[in-house]
């Protein structure tokens, strides 16, 4: 059998948007100001703690675990429940269900956690392509770990398998899995793509089920 594992945000939605609703939201309710959106998008991907973290720090306010604790909570609150900002990445659902086509097994590794990924995957309706769902509160570990990679490939039992992501986060994380890596260039990505680990690169996602047939060749 062969398998996908997608990364979530910066990958197959662009969440940007209402992390950064959620996030001004709770700095504004303990008067902290607000924070632009490139500034806010630029600390996505390593999960609701560092992003917290980060938001405190940029915001130039002391961190104590008591207003660490609070905010999260609160923006976990708000950011929980119905997408107002999120989409879809053009293509996105098209490229998942033509490798389904295929006999592909899907699954998702992200360090979105479960609510929050839940509630986005049925609100665009696709949370049944997915045949293995790994989370940021799934293991104790997170993403550049490569543990909540294997897990994903675990659960969908296959013995070739391509890792889809956008970020250094995901870049790192495929290399330290030993996993074929395909880098979305249109996501969350800091760094130059010449300066991250991947096995191909595309831009769009009508390029990307070709790839992952050269990287994990479907099943026969």
């Amino acid at each position: 059998m062969s398998g996908v594992v997608f990364d979530l945000d910066g990958t197959l939605i662009d969440s940007a948007p209402d992390i950064h609703l959620a996030a001004n939201e709770v700095l504004r309710a303990e008067g902290l100001g607000e924070l632009d959106l490139p500034t806010v998008r630029s600390f996505i991907g390593n999960g609701v703690a560092v992003l917290i973290s980060r938001c405190i720090e940029a915001v130039g306010a002391e961190e104590t675990p008591q207003l660490h604790a609070h905010l999260s909570r609160e923006f976990l609150r708000i950011y929980e429940g119905e997408p107002r900002l999120t989409r879809l990445y053009p293509g996105a659902e098209e490229a998942i269900r033509t490798l389904k086509g295929q006999g592909y097994r899907v699954g998702l590794c992200t360090n979105k956690p479960e609510a929050a990924t839940a509630a986005v995957l049925e609100h665009f309706g696709v949370i049944d392509l997915f045949d293995a769902l790994v989370c940021g509160d799934t293991l104790p570990a997170r993403k550049p770990d490569p543990a909540p990679l294997r897990h994903a490939i675990e659960e969908l039992s296959v013995r070739r398998v391509a890792y889809v992501g956008d970020s250094e986060v995901d870049a790192e994380t495929a290399e330290r899995a030993k996993v074929a890596f395909a880098l979305y260039t249109g996501g969350y990505r800091k760094a130059p793509v010449e300066a991250l680990y991947h096995d191909a690169r595309f831009d769009h996602f009508d390029e990307l089920p070709p790839i992952v047939n050269r990287l994990a060749p479907p099943p026969e």
